[in-house]
């Protein structure tokens, strides 16, 4: 008991958490912005607790830009987002290195773009465009270096206490570490996110290609596989085939309509299933069944195939309140040696239903007549 209150325990949180990461990935550009918004309300009130007025106003300015930026995020104008942040960032690295000096680190906050470039890139440029990233890259790297080279014996405009030169250095580091860790984050939970989904519907694709769309039956691509892994190997299964077509059907779809053509259809794979439980059934095509009935010999075969036979006969579909009688012709088969692939044996079936039709209908054939 304990053990499944643990894992319902673990299912939660992991539901918990997936929650938490598609909430980030389809609001990224808003929480970016409102973060780096935050960020630079931070460094403002640093700024001026250190008296540096041109960063503070500096700073204002961000707000101000990450502002609007959020109300772009709003309506889903993200590449004006996407290369406000870059030249903010990139304006503010450079300018704030020009007052307070490398010392400061303001330069990190080149490196905590990095992550940004790259997640919103990939998802904002296709093809060729997305060279446009590798650009972007170069010269950020590009704005670094020149940074570092110009300003590293450069006296700074403003000359900051130590206290705040140690806060802005572990600030800097930590903005650059923490966009790292959060966008290599989501992306990777979009990514397999991503795969899941493709997985999940690769699997409903397949499924699809194997089931019919009406009856959710096997059809034929489903179907003949489960035949041809029965006659395989060395211990070849003991089964039969029975081929099942309805009377008259196109007397159905003529008279009531073709809605009503379908809910008989549905109406017979509803007793087919329930008469003969745990046998595979195909729809073949049309009004054409196939049943698999496996480790069954042809006497068994034919006492259930002959109940169904009557069962389809004495219960009626119900459409919009009128009841339409259908009749079903069934040939049936055994498997042999002789038969060598899945649809030489559905052909005898097939053959024994035809000649059925052409004597009378509504009869089950299980041996050659002629």
């Amino acid at each position: 008991m304990d053990s499944e209150s643990d894992q319902i325990k673990i299912d939660s949180g992991s539901t918990a958490l997936t929650k938490m990461f598609r909430f980030f990935v389809h609001y990224a550009p808003s929480i970016t912005v409102g973060v780096m918004g935050f960020v630079h309300a931070i460094l403002l009130l640093l700024f001026w607790r250190g008296g540096v007025t041109p960063l503070v106003l500096f700073n204002v300015l961000s707000v101000v830009v990450y502002t609007f930026c959020y109300i772009l995020c709003r309506f889903g104008h993200i590449m004006p987002v996407y290369v406000s942040i870059i030249l903010e960032v990139t304006f503010y690295s450079v300018i704030s290195t020009y007052f307070v000096g490398l010392r400061c680190g303001t330069y990190c906050f080149l490196f905590s773009i990095i992550p940004i470039i790259i997640y919103f890139g990939c998802k904002l440029f296709k093809g060729r465009r997305r060279w446009s990233v590798v650009l972007m890259l170069l010269l950020n790297f590009a704005t670094f270096a020149t940074l570092y080279i110009r300003f590293y014996n450069a006296e700074p405009v403003y000359k900051v206490s130590n206290e705040l030169s140690i806060v802005l250095v572990v600030f800097s580091a930590f903005a650059m570490v923490f966009a790292t860790m959060f966008y290599n984050a989501i992306y990777i939970f979009s990514t397999e996110n991503t795969v899941i989904n493709l997985e999940e519907k690769n699997k409903q694709l397949s499924m699809d290609a194997q089931e019919d769309a009406l009856t959710s039956l096997l059809n034929r691509r489903g179907f003949l596989p489960l035949i041809r892994s029965l006659m395989s190997g060395n211990r070849k299964k003991h089964f039969c085939v029975a081929f099942c077509d309805l009377d008259d059907f196109k007397r159905v779809n003529d008279s009531y309509g073709h809605e009503a053509g379908d809910a008989v259809l549905l109406h017979t794979t509803m007793i087919i299933s329930q008469e003969l439980p745990g046998c595979d059934i195909c729809r073949w095509g049309g009004e054409e069944f196939v049943i698999l009935m496996r480790d069954c010999d042809m006497a068994t075969a034919k006492s259930k195939v002959e109940r169904l036979r009557k069962t389809i006969e004495s219960n009626p579909t119900v459409f919009v309140g009128k009841q339409i009688f259908v009749t079903t012709t069934i040939g049936l088969e055994e498997y042999k040696d002789i038969y060598k692939k899945p649809e030489e044996l559905i052909k005898k079936a097939d053959e024994r239903m035809y000649y059925g039709k052409q004597h009378g209908k509504n009869v089950l054939i299980a041996e050659d007549m002629e």
